[in-house]
């Protein structure tokens, strides 16, 4: 938990699931989180070997995510988290909130 359990995490991490994505795609798909924030938490996740950074040529550098092989093994878990999250807001009749 000390590695996926802070906030912005796991949202990280489900849309990297999806593939690769810029920098500018993942601000876009998660614009309630500052710009500090997700640099920081993209920072621990490249320290913590679940994601791997890539700087491409060009003015500015564009910068890609992608989950490495420890950080795609995380599937299962981060799955096993949405199908909890959603049997449990059924149950309850709590209002949905997709990922940003």
């Amino acid at each position: 938990m000390d590695v996926i359990g802070r906030r912005w995490t796991a949202v990280i991490l489900a849309h990297l699931k999806e593939g690769v994505h810029r920098y500018g795609e993942l601000r876009r798909r998660m614009p309630d989180v500052s710009e500090k924030m997700l640099t920081q938490r993209l920072r621990e996740l490249e320290r913590a070997r679940l994601i791997s950074r890539t700087v491409h040529d060009g003015v500015p550098a564009p910068v890609s995510y992608r989950l490495t092989d420890e950080g795609v093994s995380l599937a299962p878990v981060l799955q096993a988290l949405y199908d909890w999250g959603t049997t449990r807001a059924t149950r309850h009749a709590i209002p949905l909130d997709p990922i940003s």
